[in-house]
């Protein structure tokens, strides 16, 4: 559903992409692995319209992505979360998922302002479809609290949370557990599983948890300086010599895959 093609980026002399090639299929969790600078969340740029390649081609669902500014792609349903909070500090939690929901708005600011007819019917719909959010990710009991006052691991959620208020067609999800303590990554697990069974939303996951992306991940991408290393299954790409060379720093676990992954 989604074609991220032979794709190149550079600025200046630095290479942030050397010519990455995946797809992700429908219902499909997809994971990129790689050391600091790897150029993950280049990527997630690309994606999302704030770069702009030299080369390749980005399609989702056979439309080009390239070109577009980032409000037309998030339009067209690539929605993201950030590996920092960038949450609406002053406002409820209901209040930032309901700015999910402005891509879904149909109406006017006149209507806005009067709020009867299409508008009131259109407001108590998406209120409706936050509340499901909002049960979805347990957050009941935050819910009329401005976000700015709550705990970093609950702020990470509502983000979360905001990005499904899209109704995506594929979630781009940016280190949703970084600076999370334990308890907090395993929820976070928890839901983007739960995300799965309720939506089957395609994801892209960029996380340097590798427990997380080996236990939740369909297949991954593993790339460093911008080139990809290997594409495979977790253990294909977990025993792989390139990223063990490159990532994680010492042998591979079994001797299965020696010289293996794809």
């Amino acid at each position: 559903m989604l074609e991220f093609a032979d794709v190149s980026l550079s600025f200046g002399n630095l290479t942030a992409i050397d010519g990455v090639d995946f797809t992700v299929n429908e219902d499909e969790l997809f994971a990129i692995i790689g050391p600091n600078g790897a150029g993950k969340t280049s990527i997630f740029n690309v994606l999302s319209g704030v770069y702009r390649p030299q080369k390749g081609s980005v399609t989702l669902r056979g439309r080009q992505l390239l070109g577009l500014r980032p409000h037309r792609i998030a339009r067209l349903g690539v929605a993201r979360t950030f590996q920092n909070v960038e949450l609406f500090a002053n406002l409820t939690l209901v209040d930032n998922l309901m700015l999910g929901r402005h891509v879904k708005f149909r109406y006017g600011t006149l209507a806005a302002i009067v709020w009867v007819g299409p508008a009131r019917r259109q407001e108590e719909l998406h209120r409706a479809a936050v509340e499901e959010i909002i049960d979805l990710l347990e957050l009941q009991a935050w819910r009329k609290l401005p976000v700015g006052l709550l705990p970093y691991g609950i702020q990470k959620r509502i983000e979360l949370g905001r990005a499904l208020a899209m109704e995506p067609e594929i979630l781009l999800l940016d280190e949703p557990v970084a600076g999370m303590n334990l308890e907090e990554t395993e929820d976070t697990a928890r839901f983007l599983l739960a995300i799965r069974q309720e939506y089957r939303t395609p994801m892209i996951l960029v996380e340097h948890d590798m427990s997380l992306v080996m236990d939740i991940a369909d297949r991954v991408l593993a790339i460093d300086f911008g080139a990809p290393l290997a594409l495979g299954s977790p253990a294909e790409v977990q025993n792989h010599p390139a990223v063990v060379e490159a990532y994680l720093g010492g042998q591979a676990t079994t001797s299965a895959t020696d010289g293996g992954g794809s």
